[in-house]
């Protein structure tokens, strides 16, 4: 079952691609293992798929014990709401951060990174529907929190990511991908960091698709691979 998802979806997002104009290799997969198992995990390695997605840090250091040294295998990106208390440890766990949306807590990923010798990649969260239940950058205000983060010299700012407002119809979601792919190409016109903002983590299961068609670079696709997850109580994060 899952050797037939893994191939759907990668077949849907070479097509989606082609329509579009582009190299289906230009798109990666995030396999999203929130509430997922190890052994499935494991699996899905074994098909090979290298790029997972974590929302929780305790449940990611579960699957690291549990995965041994298959664990190493995969990369690992947190997509998930981060506290400044939990920067160190996702720091030590993952290799790239998708849900920076505020200036101290870049200030915290550039101070851990520098004590541990490294470069942290991270993607820049952009509240697109203005949807006050969800966390991000607004908009208008990326130009500033650009030029301000250009004095942390040990993070990375790959690109953007966002999460649009839900709808049943994935065509509703194609105004908000584009808009975040005119506001990246933007913030490049305008130079606001030294190198140029190249990806675009944007759609999920339901509407990945149009996502690659307006420009995502990173898709985050669980159910369609994992199929329903069970609830589950969220830790603090």
């Amino acid at each position: 079952m899952l050797a037939q998802r893994l191939l759907d979806v990668r077949s849907r997002v070479a097509e989606a691609a082609l329509r579009a104009g582009r190299y289906p290799d230009d798109v990666r997969i995030l396999a999203v293992t929130k509430g997922v198992p190890a052994a499935t995990i494991r699996d899905a390695m074994g098909l090979g798929q290298r790029l997972f997605g974590e929302n929780y840090l305790q449940e990611a250091l579960s699957k690291r014990e549990d995965l041994g040294e298959a664990f190493q295998n995969g990369e690992w990106h947190f997509i998930g709401r981060l506290q400044k208390n939990k920067v160190r440890r996702v720091c030590e766990f993952f290799s790239c951060i998708q849900s920076v949306d505020d200036l101290r807590l870049l200030e915290a990923i550039d101070r851990v990174s520098k004590e541990t010798g490294r470069v942290m990649p991270v993607f820049l969260q952009i509240n697109v529907g203005r949807e006050a239940s969800k966390g991000g950058i607004m908009p208008e205000d990326l130009p500033v929190f650009l030029e301000k983060s250009k004095r942390f010299v040990f993070v990375s700012i790959r690109g953007l990511m966002a999460l649009p407002p839900f709808s049943e119809d994935p065509e509703d979601a194609r105004g908000w991908f584009r808009a975040l792919r005119e506001l990246r190409d933007r913030m490049n016109d305008l130079g606001r960091l030294t190198y140029p903002l190249a990806d675009l983590s944007m759609g999920m299961s339901n509407d990945f698709e149009v996502a690659i068609e307006e420009g995502a670079t990173v898709v985050r696709i669980g159910t369609a691979l994992f199929g329903p997850r069970i609830p589950r109580q969220e830790e603090s994060r």
